[in-house]
């Protein structure tokens, strides 16, 4: 029974790019399509195609072997502009590896934008 459909997509992301899946079926919510956009921006991963199925739509993903981790951040820590830093250590496994999704007042988008921007946020998920 899924209730977190963000640690859903991050674990099904994980598990089938493990096993070397081309692509993956995950459920859609607003969220997930963000985050799946600030991941294709960065290169994680391929295409994304919305699928209608009457139940409230599904997303397949088309995986590019590049993810190594991919997780949700539970609970969902608030960030101040300059506390990246900690969670970057805490989360990622070097610097400059890997990014962190943050939901901020301007959107999704990785911490490496939010930092640029200088603004806080709620941290979503780490994928390196």
């Amino acid at each position: 029974m899924m209730h977190d459909l963000v640690s859903d997509m991050a674990s099904t992301i994980t598990n089938a790019e493990r096993v070397g899946k081309p692509f993956v079926i995950v459920k859609y919510s607003k969220l997930v399509m963000n985050i799946l956009r600030v991941m294709q921006k960065y290169g994680y991963i391929g295409d994304i195609e919305y699928i209608e199925d009457g139940r409230g739509g599904k997303i397949k993903v088309e995986l590019l072997g590049r993810i190594n981790k991919c997780g949700a951040i539970r609970p969902r820590f608030s960030v101040k502009k300059d506390g990246y830093e900690k969670y970057e250590r805490r989360y990622l496994p070097a610097a400059e590896f890997g990014i962190l999704i943050v939901t901020t007042s301007q959107g999704v988008m990785s911490h490496k934008e939010a930092i640029e921007k200088g603004i806080g946020g709620k941290l979503l998920v780490y994928v390196y």
